[in-house]
C-alpha cells in the first residue's frame, strides 16, 4: 500500500489516550515499530484512511488538538478517538481501517493477541444509568442543545418513540459509519455523561 496513510491508534494499556500518526512507507513495518518492549500490549487501529497530503492533514490535526497533547515530543493526545475520526472522515479518500488492522495483527503471536484482548475485557464496564444515578424517566441532552432522549432502563433510552441504546442514537446523530462512544456527546442536568461515568466507576475502583 503506497498511498499516504493517516491513522488513529488506541491501546487498552493507555485508556483515554490516542496516537495520531502518518506513514507513506511500508505501513506494516512502520506500525510494527510502535509495539516495543516498553508497550505492554499491541496497539489497535481505531481508524486509518488514505488522504491527498498526509503530512498536512497530520499537522492540521496536531494543531487542532494541541491542547490535549500530553507531550510535545510525542503524538499522543488525551481525547476520544471519535473526535479525530469525525474530521478524518471528511478528508479521507478511502477508509483503509480493516486493511491496517489486519496488517498490524498479522505480525502478532497468540500471546500478544490474547494479552491485548484480556486487557481490553478488563477495562471498566459499559455505562449503567442506574449505577450512575440516572433513573428511568431522566432526560439526556445531545451536544446540539436540542435533541433529547429519555432513559428507559439501566442501559437503554427512548429516542423518537423507539427504545434503543445510546450508542446507536449517537452514531445516527453524528452520521458516523463506525461505533461511537456516546458519553462525551450527552449531558444530564448540565453535567457531561462522561464526567458522571468517570466519577461513578472511579469510586467503584477505590
Amino acid at each position: 500500500m503506497n498511498d499516504e496513510i493517516v491513522y488513529v491508534l488506541t491501546n487498552p494499556a493507555m485508556p483515554g489516550l490516542i496516537k495520531i500518526g502518518v506513514t507513506s512507507d511500508d505501513v506494516e513495518k512502520r506500525l510494527g515499530q510502535l509495539y516495543t518492549t516498553s508497550i505492554p500490549v499491541p496497539f489497535e487501529c481505531a481508524f486509518a484512511c488514505q488522504v491527498e497530503d498526509a503530512a498536512k492533514v497530520e499537522e492540521a490535526l496536531h494543531m487542532a488538538f494541541r491542547n490535549t497533547r500530553v507531550n510535545p515530543k510525542r503524538e499522543f493526545f488525551k481525547i476520544e478517538p471519535e473526535s479525530v475520526i469525525a474530521i478524518l472522515g471528511l478528508l479521507s479518500i478511502k477508509d483503509v481501517t480493516p486493511q491496517i488492522e489486519n496488517e498490524m495483527t498479522e505480525g502478532l503471536d497468540s500471546i500478544d493477541k490474547e494479552s491485548r484482548e484480556s486487557l481490553e475485557r478488563s477495562r471498566r464496564p459499559s455505562m449503567n444509568f442506574e449505577l450512575m444515578n440516572i433513573l428511568p424517566g431522566a432526560t439526556l441532552l445531545f451536544e446540539d442543545g436540542i435533541t433529547k432522549v429519555t432513559v428507559v432502563d439501566d442501559r437503554r433510552v427512548n429516542y423518537q418513540g423507539q427504545t434503543c441504546f445510546l450508542t446507536s442514537v449517537t452514531k445516527e446523530l453524528l452520521k458516523a459509519k463506525w461505533a461511537v462512544q456516546p458519553a462525551p456527546h450527552w449531558t444530564y442536568e448540565g453535567r457531561s455523561i462522561k464526567e458522571i461515568y468517570e466519577e461513578t466507576y472511579s469510586e467503584d475502583e477505590r
